[in-house]
């Protein structure tokens, strides 16, 4: 009885060692890659919403292809939902803590809404992590500089309701 905590302190730490032991390199399903790459092509011809849908079929067929999220994240930005793209950016982040893309990603979001403060975090972060030389932090930060960009809004866009009254 007197070993049970000590047994027990042996046996966490034996599992936990051996479980990231066996993490490495992901290999996707060849479903949810096929899925991903018709995401990627129907985004550069423009169709961000059919490629949102193919991105979430991809998910569906392999809930643990962390890559989409960032798929994702792009293409809500494209559609002007920064709110959005920053959780699936987090959601990247949540499965892989360093993943450089994600952070500058969250940031150029998070600059979009106008969370410059925030934005600046994410650069200090990948600052740390791989250094002012790294394409990822060189990107936000040029992002930062260039600071929120207003929102413009065409004669075009605004047409005047045509209403009949009597007088």
């Amino acid at each position: 009885m007197r070993y049970y905590p000590a047994a027990i302190a042996l046996s966490v730490m034996a599992a936990m060692s051996a479980s990231v032991g066996q993490a490495g390199d992901y290999k996707a399903d060849p479903r949810a890659a096929a899925l991903a790459s018709q995401g990627t092509s129907l985004m550069k011809a423009g169709e961000v919403q059919e490629a949102i849908s193919a991105y979430e079929a991809a998910l569906a067929v392999d809930p643990g292809y962390s890559d989409i999220y960032l798929e994702l994240a792009e293409a809500a930005r494209a559609e002007g939902l920064q709110g959005k793209a920053i959780h699936y950016y987090r959601e990247a982040l949540e499965r892989e803590p360093g993943n450089l893309a994600a952070i500058s990603g969250e940031g150029e979001a998070l600059i979009e809404k106008g969370a410059m403060e925030k934005a600046r975090k994410n650069l200090s972060m990948l600052e740390s992590l791989c250094g002012e030389g790294c394409v990822e932090t060189q990107l936000l930060a040029a992002a930062i500089a260039q600071g929120p960009q207003p929102k413009t809004l065409a004669a075009e866009a605004i047409t005047p309701e045509a209403t009949v009254t009597n007088n």
